[in-house]
Protein backbone atom coordinates (compact mmCIF):
# COMPACT_ATOMS: atom_id res chain seq x y z
CA UNK A 1 0.00 0.00 0.00
CA UNK A 2 2.77 2.12 0.81
CA UNK A 3 4.62 1.82 -2.44
CA UNK A 4 1.23 2.56 -4.55
CA UNK A 5 0.56 6.13 -2.93
CA UNK A 6 3.79 6.65 -2.76
CA UNK A 7 4.09 5.92 -6.67
CA UNK A 8 0.80 8.51 -7.40
CA UNK A 9 2.69 11.10 -5.60
CA UNK A 10 3.48 13.90 -7.97
CA UNK A 11 6.56 16.08 -8.37
CA UNK A 12 6.73 18.88 -6.14
CA UNK A 13 3.63 18.16 -4.62
CA UNK A 14 3.80 18.91 -0.50
CA UNK A 15 2.28 15.87 1.27
CA UNK A 16 1.41 15.25 5.18
CA UNK A 17 1.38 12.07 6.32
CA UNK A 18 -0.50 10.74 8.99
CA UNK A 19 0.32 8.93 11.60
CA UNK A 20 0.26 4.87 11.92
CA UNK A 21 0.91 3.42 8.31
CA UNK A 22 0.92 6.37 6.25
CA UNK A 23 4.20 6.96 7.42
CA UNK A 24 5.56 4.54 5.87
CA UNK A 25 5.24 6.08 2.32
CA UNK A 26 8.21 8.11 3.35
CA UNK A 27 10.40 4.69 2.83
CA UNK A 28 8.96 4.62 -0.69
CA UNK A 29 8.98 7.61 -2.37
CA UNK A 30 10.74 7.45 -6.02
CA UNK A 31 14.28 8.29 -5.99
CA UNK A 32 14.74 11.69 -7.91
CA UNK A 33 10.97 12.70 -7.54
CA UNK A 34 10.68 15.98 -5.46
CA UNK A 35 8.27 15.76 -2.35
CA UNK A 36 8.20 17.63 0.43
CA UNK A 37 6.96 15.59 3.41
CA UNK A 38 4.93 17.68 6.32
CA UNK A 39 3.99 16.67 9.49
CA UNK A 40 1.85 18.52 11.89
CA UNK A 41 4.13 18.74 15.02
CA UNK A 42 6.16 21.25 13.13
CA UNK A 43 8.26 19.64 10.52
CA UNK A 44 9.00 20.43 6.64
CA UNK A 45 11.08 18.07 4.45
CA UNK A 46 11.37 14.92 6.19
CA UNK A 47 12.94 12.00 4.65
CA UNK A 48 12.72 8.57 5.07
CA UNK A 49 13.05 6.96 8.66
CA UNK A 50 16.88 7.08 10.12
CA UNK A 51 18.83 3.77 10.21
CA UNK A 52 18.77 1.81 13.24
CA UNK A 53 21.17 3.94 15.74
CA UNK A 54 21.16 7.03 13.87
CA UNK A 55 17.94 7.92 15.49
CA UNK A 56 17.68 12.11 16.91
CA UNK A 57 15.05 11.93 19.42
CA UNK A 58 14.69 15.47 19.42
CA UNK A 59 13.61 15.35 15.85
CA UNK A 60 10.16 13.08 15.38
CA UNK A 61 7.02 13.18 13.59
CA UNK A 62 3.59 14.04 15.32
CA UNK A 63 3.45 10.21 16.31
CA UNK A 64 6.28 10.62 18.30
CA UNK A 65 8.54 8.44 16.21
CA UNK A 66 12.36 9.74 14.81
CA UNK A 67 12.70 11.10 11.48
CA UNK A 68 15.37 12.60 9.16
CA UNK A 69 15.51 15.72 7.66
CA UNK A 70 16.11 16.52 4.14
CA UNK A 71 18.82 18.98 3.13
CA UNK A 72 16.98 22.49 3.07
CA UNK A 73 13.94 20.83 5.48
CA UNK A 74 13.07 22.96 8.32
CA UNK A 75 11.22 22.93 11.72
CA UNK A 76 8.89 25.11 13.42
CA UNK A 77 6.15 26.30 15.77
CA UNK A 78 3.46 24.03 15.96
CA UNK A 79 0.83 27.22 15.14
CA UNK A 80 2.51 27.76 11.86
CA UNK A 81 2.01 23.89 10.90
CA UNK A 82 -1.56 24.13 11.71
CA UNK A 83 -2.12 27.21 9.55
CA UNK A 84 -0.02 25.69 6.64
CA UNK A 85 -2.70 22.40 7.20
CA UNK A 86 -5.51 25.06 7.44
CA UNK A 87 -4.44 27.15 4.50
CA UNK A 88 -4.96 25.00 1.63
CA UNK A 89 -0.95 24.71 1.41
CA UNK A 90 -0.82 20.82 1.34
CA UNK A 91 -1.50 19.18 -2.17
CA UNK A 92 -2.24 16.04 -0.47
CA UNK A 93 -2.44 14.26 3.41
CA UNK A 94 -2.75 10.72 3.47
CA UNK A 95 -5.01 9.50 6.48
CA UNK A 96 -5.42 6.35 8.38
CA UNK A 97 -9.17 5.21 9.03
CA UNK A 98 -11.38 3.02 10.68
CA UNK A 99 -14.53 3.86 8.17
CA UNK A 100 -15.14 5.87 4.54
CA UNK A 101 -18.17 6.24 3.02
CA UNK A 102 -19.19 6.07 -0.27
CA UNK A 103 -19.56 10.02 -0.33
CA UNK A 104 -16.46 10.75 1.13
CA UNK A 105 -16.93 10.78 4.84
CA UNK A 106 -14.33 10.08 6.99
CA UNK A 107 -14.34 8.46 10.41
CA UNK A 108 -10.48 7.76 11.74
CA UNK A 109 -9.91 9.68 15.33
CA UNK A 110 -12.80 7.34 17.13
CA UNK A 111 -14.79 3.53 17.55
CA UNK A 112 -17.12 5.20 20.18
CA UNK A 113 -16.67 2.21 21.91
CA UNK A 114 -16.61 2.16 25.68
CA UNK A 115 -12.86 2.50 27.09
CA UNK A 116 -11.59 3.19 23.12
CA UNK A 117 -9.01 5.80 23.18
CA UNK A 118 -9.80 8.82 20.89
CA UNK A 119 -7.27 10.27 18.61
CA UNK A 120 -8.30 13.61 17.44
CA UNK A 121 -4.39 14.92 16.47
CA UNK A 122 -4.72 17.32 13.56
CA UNK A 123 -6.82 15.27 11.35
CA UNK A 124 -9.86 17.06 11.62
CA UNK A 125 -7.70 20.13 9.74
CA UNK A 126 -6.23 18.45 7.33
CA UNK A 127 -8.98 16.33 6.10
CA UNK A 128 -10.42 19.70 5.01
CA UNK A 129 -7.38 22.02 4.85
CA UNK A 130 -5.37 19.65 2.46
CA UNK A 131 -6.69 19.95 -1.76
CA UNK A 132 -6.79 16.22 -1.59
CA UNK A 133 -7.28 13.61 1.00
CA UNK A 134 -5.85 9.69 0.43
CA UNK A 135 -6.98 7.18 3.42
CA UNK A 136 -4.48 4.06 3.54
CA UNK A 137 -6.57 1.38 5.52
CA UNK A 138 -7.22 -2.51 5.75
CA UNK A 139 -10.37 -3.05 3.09
CA UNK A 140 -11.67 -5.02 5.73
CA UNK A 141 -12.41 -5.01 9.89
CA UNK A 142 -10.39 -7.50 11.75
CA UNK A 143 -13.54 -9.61 12.00
CA UNK A 144 -13.68 -9.48 8.21
CA UNK A 145 -16.47 -6.36 8.33
CA UNK A 146 -16.18 -3.70 5.44
CA UNK A 147 -14.69 -0.42 6.20
CA UNK A 148 -16.18 1.44 3.23
CA UNK A 149 -19.07 1.63 3.75
CA UNK A 150 -22.44 3.07 3.03
CA UNK A 151 -22.55 5.74 5.73
CA UNK A 152 -20.15 6.34 8.78
CA UNK A 153 -21.20 4.60 12.04
CA UNK A 154 -18.32 5.96 13.91
CA UNK A 155 -17.88 9.17 14.63
CA UNK A 156 -16.92 11.75 11.72
CA UNK A 157 -13.64 13.36 11.38
CA UNK A 158 -14.19 15.30 7.79
CA UNK A 159 -17.29 15.59 5.38
CA UNK A 160 -17.11 14.38 1.68
CA UNK A 161 -13.16 14.94 2.15
CA UNK A 162 -12.07 11.39 0.94
CA UNK A 163 -10.81 11.18 -2.71
CA UNK A 164 -8.75 8.02 -3.36
CA UNK A 165 -8.71 5.23 -0.36
CA UNK A 166 -5.54 2.43 -1.02
CA UNK A 167 -6.23 -0.51 0.89
CA UNK A 168 -4.67 -4.04 0.78
CA UNK A 169 -6.97 -5.28 -1.72
CA UNK A 170 -7.65 -1.84 -4.32
CA UNK A 171 -6.51 0.86 -5.17
CA UNK A 172 -10.24 3.12 -5.35
CA UNK A 173 -11.04 6.81 -6.79
CA UNK A 174 -14.63 8.44 -4.95
CA UNK A 175 -16.38 10.99 -6.82
CA UNK A 176 -19.83 11.88 -7.16
CA UNK A 177 -20.60 8.98 -9.49
CA UNK A 178 -19.25 6.43 -6.08
CA UNK A 179 -16.50 4.54 -6.14
CA UNK A 180 -14.35 3.74 -9.11
CA UNK A 181 -12.02 0.97 -9.25
CA UNK A 182 -8.27 1.98 -10.57
CA UNK A 183 -6.56 -1.29 -9.43
CA UNK A 184 -6.86 -4.59 -7.53
CA UNK A 185 -3.77 -6.41 -5.75
CA UNK A 186 -2.64 -9.82 -7.26
CA UNK A 187 -5.07 -12.62 -6.47
CA UNK A 188 -8.20 -10.13 -6.10
CA UNK A 189 -11.16 -9.94 -8.73
CA UNK A 190 -13.98 -8.02 -9.47
CA UNK A 191 -16.42 -10.09 -7.71
CA UNK A 192 -14.57 -10.78 -4.55
CA UNK A 193 -13.60 -7.57 -3.58
CA UNK A 194 -17.27 -5.95 -4.39
CA UNK A 195 -18.11 -8.95 -1.70
CA UNK A 196 -16.09 -7.31 0.69
CA UNK A 197 -17.54 -3.86 0.21
CA UNK A 198 -19.92 -1.99 1.42
CA UNK A 199 -20.77 0.16 -1.57
CA UNK A 200 -21.31 -0.74 -5.14
CA UNK A 201 -17.95 -0.32 -6.97
CA UNK A 202 -17.69 0.65 -10.62
CA UNK A 203 -14.88 -1.07 -12.61
CA UNK A 204 -14.74 1.22 -16.15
Amino acid sequence: MAWRVAQDLRDGMVVNLGIGLPTVVADHLPPGREILLHSENGVLGMGPKPAPGQEDHDLINAGKQPVTLKTGGCFFHHADSFAMMRGGHLDVCVLGAFQVAGNGDLANWHTGEPGAIPAVGGAMDLAIGARETWVMMSHCTKAGEPKIVERCSYPLTGLGCVRRIYTDLAVMALDAAGARVMAMAAGVDAGSLQARTGIPLRFD
